[in-house]
């Protein structure tokens, strides 16, 4: 929203590439920054003491996995931004979805010691599925939830991909 307000997009039009590209880079930097922050926390996460059980291999995938999900969701914000088109709106509405993601979700506390009404909710949604997917990766267990967080990723991208470089082509 910021670029396109700033005329760092106008730049971006005189030059020969292709306009989806002005998004993947930017979603690709993003990314780029959140893989560093999650790596960054593990590592922190070890020198206080935590131990992965599962093993080189799995923690690799357990960051890959969270890096993935980060990836599709930031394509979401990314259209979120190219509709509402101002930044304050833009933060407010990726609140309204990161909130109760993260908070009827298994983060917290276990799904089963939720409402019936929430723990529908909770069971099925992405948020959930990628926190269990990582503990899964950690400590062992059948990955039915990693699956499920790889489906989740791949419906995202396949949803706001398109929609967001659709959308920007007809903004630009």
């Amino acid at each position: 929203v910021e670029d396109l307000d700033k005329g760092a997009i106008d730049r971006f039009r005189s030059l020969p590439m292709s306009r989806g590209a002005v998004l993947a880079g930017r979603t690709f930097a993003d990314n780029l920054r959140t893989s560093f922050t999650v790596t960054l926390m593990f590592v922190v996460g070890t020198f206080m003491g935590f131990r992965f059980q599962a093993g080189t291999g799995k923690f690799i995938a357990a960051l890959a996995l969270v890096i993935a999900f980060s990836f599709a969701f930031s394509w979401l914000t990314a259209t979120l931004g190219l509709y509402i088109r101002n930044a304050e709106a833009v933060q407010t509405a990726g609140f309204l979805f990161v909130f109760p993601l993260t908070f009827a979700s298994s983060a917290f506390v276990p799904v089963y010691t939720m409402p019936d009404w929430l723990q529908a909710f909770a069971r099925n949604q992405p948020v959930t599925h990628l926190i269990n997917g990582v503990r899964v990766l950690m400590f062992g267990g059948p990955l039915h939830s990693v699956y499920m967080t790889l489906l989740w990723v791949a419906g995202l991208l396949i949803v706001f991909v398109p929609l967001a470089i659709y959308k920007f082509s007809k903004t630009v």
